[in-house]
């Protein structure tokens, strides 16, 4: 089936900012693909978010689940305009940042490790592999890669920082190294008009970290909106917040 309206994925998308995600860019006219690890979640979803909206099964840890959603979306519409790599663990659970059991390096569970940078970063890698043949069939295809003020390097090296007092091992690294692969597939795509950026969306009241944040999913849904939705002269290959381009 060909349609006019854009076409956007977003993974992890039955809860929290995923959602957030989702509702904002079905607002603005978008036909979008509720991705979720259980199927049944995601039709709720789909079905709150109400219009053209639809679920599909995608666990990104799983390369059938991710090849199965591509060749969905593929049959359904033929092409992808937009997709959201929301999809991300904290390796704490649903704990408050004191609480969480990600820490000191010299005292991490080396199975959390594994376990957030499958979810984090492989599964980015793999559903964005299998969606790029349906994005470059799009005149103008938008990647938006969720990550975390906590990606930062530069931000962690001052000892006087806002991370200094905010040790990881799992879920930090696995945010820098998200960012090194959107610089990576801004470079590989550049030349093909396909913009890949990351997002910081800020403190969040989400159960990642265990409700405690201070801003809504929707106020954070704005920013990945707005990279989902940038004209041919938006940037790629940035590390974005709400507040301006963050450091490396």
């Amino acid at each position: 089936m060909h349609t006019e309206r854009k076409i956007a994925l977003v993974t992890g998308a039955n809860k929290g900012i995923g959602r957030a995600s989702a509702e904002g860019l079905a607002a603005l006219g978008m036909t979008v693909v509720v991705g979720s690890r259980s199927l049944e979640r995601g039709e709720a979803v789909a079905a709150a978010i109400g219009g053209d909206a639809v679920a599909v099964a995608l666990d990104v840890t799983d390369q059938d689940s991710v090849t199965k959603a591509a060749k969905v979306i593929e049959e359904r519409y033929g092409r992808l305009d937009v997709l959201v790599n929301n999809a991300g663990i904290s390796g704490s659970g649903n704990a408050a940042p004191q609480d969480a059991v990600d820490r000191v390096p010299s005292a991490v569970d080396l199975a959390t490790v594994r376990e957030v940078f499958e979810v984090n970063v492989f599964g980015v890698i793999a559903v964005t592999n299998a969606m790029l043949p349906l994005l470059r069939r799009a005149e103008a295809a938008r990647i938006v890669n969720l990550t975390s003020h906590a990606a930062s390097l530069t931000l962690y090296a001052d000892p006087d920082g806002p991370l200094a007092g905010l040790p990881s091992a799992a879920y930090s690294p696995s945010k820098t190294a998200l960012n090194a692969v959107t610089l990576q597939y801004a470079n590989e795509l550049r030349g093909e008009g396909i913009l890949v950026n990351a997002v910081a969306p800020g403190y969040v009241d989400t159960e990642i970290n265990g409700n405690t944040g201070v801003l809504t999913p929707a106020q954070a849904a704005e920013g990945v909106v707005a990279l989902a939705l940038l004209g041919s002269d938006g940037p790629t290959g940035a590390f974005h917040s709400a507040d301006g381009p963050l450091p490396w």
